[in-house]
C-alpha cells in the first residue's frame, strides 16, 4: 500500500512541477473567498485517485476536489493533491502533495511529496518515519525561548477565526524564538516530524490536509493533537504537533 502512495504522489508531483513554469496559462478558479482551486489540482488528483482505485477499488477515498467514495469501508484514503495552491498560483515553491490512508478510523500510512525539492516524507504504523528513506526524529528542543513554531489560518476562516487566532499568535510569539507561516499544512507537520520545526498549530483544516502529516509526526516520535491535547477529530480539523516536552505548554499557550 505505501508503495501504490509514493508511486501516485510522485507522477503527481511530477505533474505539478512541469505545470509549475506554466502556471501563468492556466485557468484559475475561487472555490470561496481566499480559496483557490486550478486545472493542475484536478488533474493531480486524477491521477492519484486512478492509482489508487486500481489496486484498491473497495477502499473509501476523501479527496479535495471530487465527491467521496465507498464511506462505509474500513479504509479511507485522504487525499490533497497539490496542498498550498495559493503558493502554487503566486509562483512560491512551497506545496505538496498528500496522500493518507486510514484504518478503522485510525492513520495508517501516510506520504507528503514535495515536487519542487524532491523530498517525500513517508511513515507506515508502527515502522517509523522517513524522508528519501533517511530516519526522521522530532527536534529535542526544550526551551520555549528558542522554538520555532509555524501556524496559520486558512483564507476561507479568516473572517470567522481571526480574533481567536490573533490571541493565540500574542501568546505564541511572546513565548517563542520565531515564527514561520509556510501555507501548506502537510509540510508544515513533516517538518516538524523532520525536526525543523518545533511545533505547529492551526485551526479549522480540512481533513486532508493533515490526515497524513499527523502519522509522520506521531511515527517520528512526536505528538499530534487538537489544541486541547485530545485525539484529532478530522472533521473538526484543528492540529497541534510538537515533542513530549513542548505539547503542553502550547496548549496552555493556546487557551484562548
Amino acid at each position: 500500500m505505501l508503495y501504490v502512495a509514493v508511486r501516485a504522489a510522485r507522477r503527481a508531483g511530477d505533474y505539478i512541477a512541469r505545470a509549475y513554469d506554466e502556471r501563468d496559462t492556466l485557468t484559475i478558479e475561487k472555490k470561496q473567498k481566499r480559496d483557490y482551486v486550478t486545472e493542475v489540482d484536478r488533474k493531480a488528483e486524477t491521477t492519484i485517485t486512478r492509482e489508487i482505485k486500481k489496486h484498491y477499488p473497495d477502499h473509501g477515498i476523501v479527496a479535495e476536489e471530487s465527491a467521496s467514495t465507498n464511506p462505509n469501508s474500513p479504509f479511507q484514503w485522504y487525499i490533497d493533491p497539490l496542498d498550498g495552491t495559493t503558493n502554487f498560483v503566486h509562483g512560491y515553491p512551497h506545496f505538496a502533495v498528500s496522500i493518507a490512508l486510514w484504518k478503522y478510523g485510525k492513520p495508517f500510512l501516510a506520504v507528503i511529496h514535495d515536487p519542487m525539492r524532491n523530498e517525500t516524507f513517508e511513515a507506515q504504523s508502527g515502522n517509523g518515519a522517513f524522508l528519501n528513506r533517511r530516519r526522521l526524529r522530532v527536534t529535542p528542543t526544550t526551551e520555549m525561548s528558542e522554538v520555532i513554531f509555524a501556524s496559520g489560518l486558512p483564507g476561507y476562516r479568516w473572517d470567522e477565526g481571526m480574533d481567536h487566532f490573533q490571541k493565540r499568535m500574542d501568546n505564541c510569539m511572546r513565548a517563542t524564538g520565531a515564527y514561520r507561516r509556510g501555507g501548506s499544512a502537510a509540510l508544515d507537520l513533516a517538518y516538524v516530524a523532520a525536526g525543523r520545526l518545533d511545533a505547529y498549530w492551526e485551526a479549522g483544516l480540512c481533513s486532508w490536509d493533515i490526515a497524513a502529516g499527523i502519522l509522520l509526526v506521531q511515527e517520528a516520535g512526536g505528538m499530534a493533537t487538537d489544541l486541547h491535547a485530545r485525539s484529532i477529530n478530522l472533521n473538526k480539523g484543528d492540529v497541534l504537533a510538537a515533542n513530549d516536552a513542548l505539547h503542553q505548554k502550547f496548549v496552555d499557550l493556546l487557551k484562548v
